[in-house]
């Protein structure tokens, strides 16, 4: 696989995950439901309640999905495929979530069909991920932690180093810099 193939690939299922999960996170906090409570002469209260309030897993799950999303990115190799796996399943249980909703009576059609949709799509990215990932380009190695080298220390170190570290050394001694 070429390596303009493999970042191809990583985009698009990366932009699966975070805008399935991101269209799942969005309508899950739309009014799913309306209910009204009759109060004799007094008009009726209304209680809107959103997908969050009925089914507060659902939201939890599509941020995993975003955040997931970002992992893809971070990681490589078969950590990469695992994250991916997690993904389809997260996705899966987010479209699940939005298919609860579809069934349930009083509850309006248009928000859980999203989130049913949000959660196929982050769903196909995670699986993508999960059957491909492992071959794509990981971060570049100017993102490692390279181990720190012994600097040298007295008068071996070169000069403005030294100078740079006299001076905080003066300042954590509590000598004023500003006075000669």
């Amino acid at each position: 696989m070429s390596a303009d193939r493999g970042r191809r690939e990583l985009t698009y299922a990366v932009l699966l995950c975070l805008a399935g999960a991101g269209l799942a996170c969005w309508a899950v906090t739309r009014t799913w439901s309306v209910e009204l409570t009759a109060r004799g002469s007094l008009p009726p209260t209304r209680h809107a309640r959103t997908g969050a309030e009925l089914l507060p897993w659902v939201s939890a799950l599509a941020l995993v999905g975003l955040a997931g999303g970002g992992a893809v990115l971070a990681t490589g190799g078969r950590v990469r495929r695992l994250l991916g796996g997690l993904l389809a399943l997260a996705g899966l249980a987010v479209a699940a979530g939005g298919g609860y909703g579809l069934a349930e009576s009083g509850v309006s059609r248009q928000w859980p069909a999203l989130v049913l949709v949000g959660g196929l799509i982050a769903a196909a990215g995670g699986a993508f991920t999960a059957l491909g990932g492992g071959g794509w380009p990981a971060m570049g190695a100017r993102y490692e932690r390279r181990a720190r080298s012994a600097a040298p220390t007295g008068p071996d170190r070169p000069a403005v180093e030294r100078g740079t570290r006299d001076a905080w050394e003066a300042l954590d001694r509590g000598e004023d810099p500003t006075v000669s």
